[in-house]
C-alpha cells in the first residue's frame, strides 16, 4: 500500500559538546544562523514540505526551544501598543509556524545514540513512515531537502537517505553508501553504509549527510538494537546501524540532494554557516560584503 509522509522527528537532546563553552547555557539548537535559531530553519523546511506533525525529542536544559516556538500574546500586544507592528508580526509568525507543524515535545529516554530519540518518537507514530532531520543542519535549496526526501520515498515506497557528492579524501568524516544501482535523477539503490572508511576503502563517492525517511521496518531494527543494548549495556544505538541491518533484507535508497548544506555542529562549520547567511541577508548583506573587502584590503 502506498503511503505518504505526514510526520517528522527532530532529535534535539544532544549536549552540543563540540561547541562548548558556547552551549553551556544555550542549547546548540538555539544558536542563531542568520536571523533565526538553527532549529527554526529545520522546522521551516519541514512545514514548507507539507508535514503536519512534528515531534522534537528533548532533554533537560532545552526549555528555550519550547519557549521560542510557544505563543506569547502579552508580548505581541505590548509590541502593537507601542507601534512595533513588524516585531509583533515576526513573533506571531513563529508561533503560527509551530501551530502549522503541530509541534509536540517528548523527553529522550534510553541508551546513548541517535537512534534512541527516533525510537522514543516512534511510539506515537505506529506504522507510518517518518522524516528524520537533525536540528544542526541547514540546507539552502530551491526545493526543500525535506521535500526532496519525501518525493524520493513516494517514488520508491522504501527508506531513503539524504546523500551529497563527496571528495573521497574526506570519507573518514561520513557514512559512505554502498551503491548497487544508479536509477537516475539522483536516486541510488544502496545495500548498506560503511561508517567513516579510509579513502581507499570508500565504496562510493557519496556521503550520507543526515536526513532520512524511515519506515516501520527500520523502527523494528532499532527496537532489536535497543533490546541487544539492554542485554549487553555497551556501545550506542545508531539509526545508520538499523538502516544497514534493514538494507541487508530489503530495498533502501539514497537521494542525492540538490542544494547547499551547512553543518553547524562544530565551531568552524557554525562560523561558516553564520558567515554565509549574513552575506546573503537581503538587508545587511551588502554592507557585510563591503566589510570583508575592507578587511581584505
Amino acid at each position: 500500500m502506498e503511503q505518504t509522509v505526514r510526520r517528522a522527528v527532530i532529535p534535539a537532546a544532544g549536549l552540543g559538546s563540540r561547541l562548548l563553552p558556547l552551549t553551556k547555557a544555550i542549547p546548540k539548537e538555539m544558536l542563531p544562523v542568520g536571523d533565526k535559531p538553527v532549529i527554526e530553519h529545520t522546522v521551516r523546511e519541514i512545514v514548507d514540505s507539507g508535514i503536519t506533525d512534528i515531534t522534537i525529542v528533548v532533554s533537560a536544559g532545552k526549555d528555550l526551544i519550547q519557549q521560542h516556538f510557544r505563543g506569547n500574546p502579552s508580548l505581541i500586544a505590548q509590541l502593537r501598543e507601542t507601534g512595533k507592528d513588524s516585531y509583533a508580526d515576526a513573533v506571531e509568525e513563529v508561533a503560527d509556524l509551530a501551530r502549522r507543524g503541530h509541534i509536540n515535545y517528548i523527553d529522550q529516554y534510553g541508551p546513548y545514540g541517535n537512534g534512541t530519540p527516533v525510537l522514543n518518537a516512534a511510539r506515537g507514530i505506529g506504522d507510518e513512515p517518518v522524516l528524520v532531520l537533525w536540528p544542526d543542519d541547514v540546507f539552502v535549496s530551491e526545493m526543500p531537502r525535506a521535500q526532496q526526501l519525501i518525493n524520493a520515498f513516494e517514488a520508491t515506497n522504501a527508506p531513503v537517505l539524504a546523500l551529497l557528492p563527496m571528495d573521497p579524501a574526506e570519507s573518514r568524516r561520513y557514512g559512505v553508501p554502498i551503491v548497487k544501482e544508479d536509477l537516475g535523477s539522483g536516486s541510488l539503490r544502496i545495500t548498506g553504509l560503511i561508517e567513516k572508511p579510509a579513502p581507499e576503502a570508500a565504496p562510493s563517492n557519496y556521503a550520507a549527510i543526515g536526513g532520512y525517511v524511515v519506515t516501520a521496518g527500520v523502527i523494528d531494527e532499532l527496537r532489536e538494537q535497543t533490546r541487544a543494548w539492554y542485554r549487553h549495556q555497551s556501545g550506542e544505538v545508531y539509526l545508520t546501524d538499523a538502516i544497514n541491518a534493514y538494507a541487508g533484507k530489503r530495498a533502501v535508497y539514497g537521494q542525492v540532494i540538490e542544494g547547499t548544506w551547512y553543518d553547524t555542529g562544530t565551531p568552524l562549520a557554525y562560523l561558516k554557516a553564520q558567515f554565509a547567511f549574513a552575506l546573503a541577508h537581503p538587508e545587511y548583506g551588502a554592507d557585510l560584503r563591503r566589510l570583508t573587502q575592507d578587511l581584505d584590503g
